[in-house]
């Protein structure tokens, strides 16, 4: 028995790194999951991972920056499914750079996958959650509380206001018994993979940084903490920003 059996999850960016992590962490515990992102071949291989478990896992194919269809996927995971449970917003596509750099439509992409795409599946997955006490995760950024946003202020600024759009929907849907927090993680994605064979000096710094030692795992560090935020030993919590990055960074 898994502490998550029967739930339903949708994931988001759940093709590789953080969401595929999130995704066989959920099913592990028994909950079926929705994989939606962009690539097909990518979704259906997490699927394959998923099924390879005993999890029941489906595709769905979707741009969050297509915010116009979010709704009417959101209600076809629905039907597929029965219901949904719990809802993790990792999608995210945005830009980095110093802000001279960055064009009007570049910065405003970040905030259409952001906390947009968020609003849009927070809203169209509301009523489905509300039956049973769901549970919503929202990615965001310890990138939000650096001393030096240099580089990183168009990504700090989306995720800054998906943090308060948690805080707000928490204080908000608690009475419909749905709980929202939000997660800041530091993971071994593959974008850090290729951030660390770039710039493997700058890389090293960084793990230096981290007080556990290490770049957080995906599956074992990421995904096994949004089980427990998922599940009934986390039943109080809400409004909540967990930073999972081994110590990091202050969110005082």
């Amino acid at each position: 028995m898994g502490h998550l059996d029967g739930k339903v999850a949708v994931i988001t960016g759940a093709g590789q790194g953080v969401g595929q992590g999130i995704a066989l962490a959920l099913a592990a515990e028994g909950a079926s999951v929705a994989v939606l992102g962009r690539t097909a071949t990518k979704l259906e291989a997490t699927c394959e991972m998923l099924r390879a478990r005993g999890a029941r896992a489906e595709p769905f194919v979707l741009d969050v920056l297509d915010t116009e269809r979010i709704p009417a996927c959101v209600n076809q995971v629905a039907e597929r499914f029965g219901g949904i449970d719990i809802l993790v917003n990792n999608a995210y596509t945005g830009c980095y750079g110093p802000l001279l750099t960055l064009s009007d439509k570049q910065f405003q992409k970040g905030f259409t996958s952001g906390p947009f795409a968020a609003f849009a599946f927070m809203k169209a997955a509301h009523p489905y959650l509300k039956r049973n006490g769901g549970v919503i995760i929202n990615l965001v950024t310890s990138a939000m509380v650096r001393w030096d946003l240099s580089t990183y202020g168009a990504y700090a600024a989306a995720k800054s206001a998906l943090r308060s759009l948690t805080r707000a929907a928490a204080n908000e849907w608690g009475r419909d018994g749905i709980r929202v927090n939000a997660i800041a993680p530091h993971a071994a994605s593959p974008a850090y993979a290729g951030w660390q064979a770039a710039h493997p000096e700058e890389a090293a710094e960084f793990c230096a940084s981290i007080p556990l030692g290490y770049v957080g795992d995906c599956e074992q560090d990421i995904g096994r903490a949004v089980v427990m935020l998922c599940g009934p030993d986390a039943r109080y919590l809400t409004g909540a920003t967990v930073p999972l990055d081994g110590g990091q960074a202050n969110f005082g």
